[in-house]
């Protein structure tokens, strides 16, 4: 894509790029499909410019769209004012030709930095860093840009965070042209059926075609609601070595998003994070919240994986939202370390959701259950100056351990009864099989079966356990990598599964 001239012996910039015409349409092509030119503020962009400000301590941090003679603004974090500026000179339009991530520390020794205005007026940029935001097909539609009037260096660490935020931009833009591309189908096909109807239908028929229509448009809804929940969760677990997990995701209705969310994903090559979580309510105003939570955790766990301090991140970023209101979550996050073949060390903190229970098989009797309730631990997103707490303990083999969402313990029985935490406790404590993640996934969907009255709320699972060498039978198959196998099932409001 990139003709290239020398290279600086300064700052290792190379100050000539020249696009190629042929790709630099492509790349057009790819900017006018998204349709997100000149479109109003989005609340999603508007936090990733400012999760990246706070992330890299910069005054300013923006979310750039480059067009053919322009490079536009879809998200500017301490530039207010400021919507588009010309593409030449441009730094946004330079970092696009690159194949990687551009920084320059201090711009007054880059030539090519060194006349731009951003540098040279009164804002006096002397540091800029750009990640390209990169489509699936490899066109690069603009950047995540961090800028501050001092010089400084990042490390390899604070580049992939940049990387990461951009790839963040790129899943909105993917999620909003899904969105855009569904409606336009939708409009067309009620347009169709509409002008099919009033040629072909008679005032008999009248009554049918209404109720026809409302199913439709409910099979519509039920199906959005889907696909929109889909999004807000992880498609697959990973597999951990070592460790078992399973999860299942129960939604109360068919035509409401819920707000319950999970996610384990890797921290660097040792260590492990998982997190699951409840934001008030249901409906579109939830999915933004639980959105912006997901993505917020892994962001953050990236540059400090420290339990507390990510869900003080979280905290902040919930009070700062505008289009959050008033709505507020309950999350766990937990960090794994592994210590060899003798299990995790866990520390999880709590930002006021309900105990996880650790889970011990115990020859003399019940199961040994014990729930992990760190003192203090608030509400997430309610109060700027809210305390979380977390414990650390030590998951052994043969161990495991149990988290869920209220959905769980508000279930009733044919009674009208809640199941509440001490049914719960109760149904560990009784339970006699292996203390694998699965079969306590698949043991408690049974026991949701069971009640009557069922869950009238939605309700997530996450289980982990360490594989116990010595109580693995014959029919268990743990694969080479030593993680056991992860079961991921849903419900809406039936539960399949998927191995």
């Amino acid at each position: 894509m990139i003709e290239q001239a020398s290279t600086d012996p300064v700052s290792g910039w190379l100050p000539e790029l020249v696009p190629d015409p042929d790709v630099e349409a492509a790349r057009l092509t790819a900017v006018r499909r998204y349709d997100i030119l000149d479109t109003p503020p989005d609340g999603a962009f508007d936090r990733v410019a400012a999760l990246a400000a706070r992330l890299f301590d910069v005054p300013v941090a923006t979310v750039t769209i480059v067009d053919s003679d322009r490079i536009w603004f879809k998200a500017a974090h301490g530039l207010e004012g400021v919507k588009e500026i010309g593409r030449d000179p441009g730094l946004c339009g330079s970092a696009i030709l690159r194949d990687d991530a551009l920084v320059i520390p201090d711009t007054l020794r880059d030539p090519l930095a060194a006349d731009n205005p951003l540098v040279t007026g009164e804002m006096g940029v002397r540091f800029y860093a750009a990640a390209p935001i990169i489509t699936p097909d490899g066109h690069r539609l603009g950047t995540v840009n961090v800028l501050d009037t001092k010089p400084r260096s990042i490390s390899e660490d604070d580049i992939a965070t940049l990387s990461d935020l951009a790839a963040i931009v790129l899943d909105e833009m993917e999620l909003r042209l899904s969105a855009m591309n569904a409606l336009r189908e939708e409009q067309e096909r009620r347009a169709a059926e509409s002008r099919h109807a009033e040629t072909e239908r008679a005032r008999a028929e009248a009554e049918r075609a209404a109720r026809q229509q409302a199913e439709q448009d409910k099979a519509a809804i039920a199906a959005f609601a889907s696909t929109l929940q889909r999004t807000l969760l992880p498609p697959a677990l990973p597999v951990v070595p070592g460790l078992e997990l399973a999860c299942h995701y129960r939604t109360a209705s068919a035509h409401d998003v819920g707000g319950d969310f999970y996610d384990v994903f890797p921290v660097d090559e040792n260590r492990w994070a998982f997190f699951l979580g409840d934001v008030c309510g249901k409906g579109p105003e939830a999915a933004t919240v639980t959105a912006l939570a997901r993505h917020t955790l892994r962001a953050a766990a990236q540059f400090n994986p420290d339990p507390v301090t990510v869900l003080n991140t979280l905290n902040t970023a919930l009070l700062a939202d505008v289009t959050a209101g008033s709505r507020f979550c309950t999350a766990l996050f937990g960090l794994l370390i592994p210590q060899g073949d003798s299990g995790f060390t866990v520390t999880l903190a709590t930002g006021g959701h309900p105990a996880a229970y650790h889970l011990r098989p115990d020859d003399s009797g019940p199961v040994w259950v014990k729930a992990v309730r760190p003192k203090g631990g608030m509400l997430i997103g309610a109060f700027p100056g809210a305390h979380f707490a977390q414990s650390t303990f030590r998951l052994a083999p043969g161990e495991g351990l149990f988290l869920y969402t209220d959905g769980l313990t508000e279930a009733r029985t044919a009674q009208g009864a809640m199941l509440g935490e001490d049914g719960l406790t109760g149904f560990l404590h009784q339970r006699t099989d292996p203390l694998t993640a699965t079969a306590l996934v698949d043991d408690t969907v049974t026991l949701l079966a069971s009640l009557t009255e069922g869950a009238g709320d939605d309700v997530a699972l996450l289980t982990l356990s360490v594989p116990d060498p010595q109580a693995v039978s014959d029919s268990t198959v743990v694969p080479e990598t030593g993680g056991a196998a992860t079961a991921h099932t849903a419900g809406a409001p039936e539960h399949f599964g998927q191995e």
